[in-house]
């Protein structure tokens, strides 16, 4: 179903890129164009097929009737300014970015079809190079629509991201960055601090459980800067409750509290099987 006559992807990266071969495979788009300010990555987007064409100039968006910023967060709005020119006020225009309270406050006078969406899809890696068909396959993007967005905007961005897979849900901004912030800044934070924890000389002996607790800790920690700091009341918040019941668990083991230890581990271990259940 041809959603769009243009799209342009500006970041063509893991999520840009996988976004930018899914709306070209499914032919939801006519032509898709692929912004980059590394040249090698439009050179390899195009030699894999993600894109029609690409260019390091914002100007090859032009007459595009649908924009996706899919940049670091720090520089969604400082391009956003840049392409407002270039677009009119028929161009759904939408980020990726993980944060929205203050992208959203940036970006919507900019744009007549502006609405904010946040794909939950992605890994530790980055980069065009590991782009890939299916990124997208039964996961959950939440857009973050205001009063003052258009409904034709929100329509058609709803559309975008089912077709390409996704579960869509609808917040508000601060909605959103309440939410994500226990379930997806949180668990950053403690695995940043988790890996930054355990002295190096026993790192050796560290086995698949360590992994599995630590592999996001191999996120872009530039682009995690950005997150924490665009969030950090909630994300302080959350971390503050975490502390709080660590601080708690700590004290059962340091009492040898047999009864209430166990209770504590299985309440949370309930909630654990509640969370796969519904994966």
């Amino acid at each position: 179903m041809l959603l769009f006559k243009k799209v342009g992807i500006i970041g063509t990266g893991l999520i840009g890129g996988s976004l930018a071969w899914e709306l070209k495979k499914r032919k939801l788009a006519k032509e898709v164009v692929g912004v980059s300010h590394h040249k090698q990555t439009i050179e390899w987007a195009l030699r894999q097929g993600l894109i029609n064409s690409g260019s390091t100039d914002l100007k090859i968006v032009s007459g595009a009737d649908c924009v996706v910023l899919a940049t670091p967060v720090r520089k969604i709005s400082e391009i956003a300014k840049k392409i407002s020119g270039l677009v009119d006020d028929r161009c759904l225009v939408t980020d990726v970015g993980s944060t929205k309270v203050e992208i959203v406050k940036e970006l919507e006078p900019l744009f007549a079809g502006y609405v904010g969406s946040h794909p939950l899809a992605g890994s530790e890696r980055r980069g065009v190079q590991n782009a890939s068909l299916g990124l997208f396959q039964k996961t959950l993007c939440i857009i973050t629509p205001t009063p003052k967005s258009r409904s034709w905007a929100l329509t058609k961005l709803k559309r975008m991201w089912q077709q390409v897979g996704c579960r869509v849900v609808v917040f508000s901004s601060e909605q959103h960055d309440k939410i994500v912030s226990w379930v997806s800044h949180l668990p950053h934070a403690l695995a940043f601090n988790l890996i930054a924890s355990v002295p190096k000389k026993y790192l050796p002996f560290a086995a698949s459980g360590f992994r599995d607790s630590s592999r996001i800790a191999g996120s872009d920690s530039r682009l995690w800067v950005d997150i924490f700091l665009s969030n950090s009341k909630n994300i302080c918040m959350a971390i503050d409750s975490f502390q709080k019941r660590l601080k708690h668990l700590r004290f059962l083991i340091y009492k040898k509290d047999n009864q209430r230890l166990m209770y504590f581990l299985r309440q949370a271990q309930k909630q654990y099987f509640i969370y796969i259940k519904d994966k």
